[in-house]
């Protein structure tokens, strides 16, 4: 799995924001406090936190670009908690305001990146900036989809999902091995135990179901020693948290 390079993730990104725009057009004017694809959040929620790791991200490259490493969330999870409760709850309008400013800032903070400060180190991750820009990938992409506007992750990227394979590799189980089948594509694998389960179908609904995503296109089939069987549990998603917090 080849990670992007920083000019093909920067055209990502900007197609990543066009799409959500797209996406926030779709949601009627009253539709901002429907449920969304993320079990007890609303579409505000998710908008509300979308602005939110838009703003965290820029304000990674914006410090970093100047020698400093800041926590992700000015105020830590506590306060990134409580903007996205009070923000839930207000109108479409408000919310496109706010993501629109958040997408702006984020992308003018990229923009700006010359060659060599794509590796510039800062405190997301304990990574570099680049990492905070496949960060930002996975949000806006993610996140879109759990809008519930009736595009799901069927229309994710084959680029995008195999940067989600090589992402969420750290959701297998150490005792696991995951043969991945997506249809028409070469298979793959994650993981080095000793218990192989084999997931097959289109590339689309493999990577929703290690995001945490309901398969949109019920594709998916699992195997072990041939023969059908659950689909395997995962861990965690990779916490964004540095070692030892």
């Amino acid at each position: 799995m080849t990670s992007p390079t920083p000019a093909a993730l920067l055209a990502e990104l900007h197609k990543a924001a066009d799409a959500l725009v797209a996406e926030l057009d779709r949601i009627p004017a009253d539709g901002a406090a429907a449920p969304s694809a993320l079990p007890g959040w609303s579409r505000g929620h998710v908008l509300a936190h979308v602005a939110g790791i838009c703003h965290a991200l820029a304000r990674q490259v914006e410090y970093g670009r100047k020698g400093q490493t800041v926590e992700l969330y000015d105020g830590g999870m506590e306060a990134r908690n409580r903007a996205i409760d009070l923000a839930a709850g207000h109108s479409l309008g408000q919310h496109r305001e706010d993501v629109d400013a958040a997408l702006q800032r984020a992308l003018a903070a990229f923009d700006a990146l010359a060659a060599d400060e794509w590796q510039t180190p800062i405190a997301f991750r304990n990574g570099v900036i680049f990492d905070a820009g496949l960060a930002l990938w996975r949000e806006i992409v993610i996140h879109s989809s759990d809008l519930a506007t009736g595009r799901g992750p069927e229309t994710w990227s084959s680029q995008f999902c195999s940067h989600l394979f090589d992402f969420l590799s750290a959701r297998v189980p150490a005792n696991s091995r995951f043969v991945l089948q997506p249809v028409a594509l070469p298979p793959l694998t994650l993981g080095a135990g000793g218990s192989t389960v084999v997931v097959s179908g289109m590339v689309t609904d493999i990577a929703a179901w290690l995001a945490g995503r309901e398969p949109s296109l019920d594709s998916l089939r699992a195997t072990a020693a041939g023969d059908s069987t659950d689909l395997p549990e995962l861990l965690p998603w990779p916490s964004a948290m540095p070692a030892g917090k």
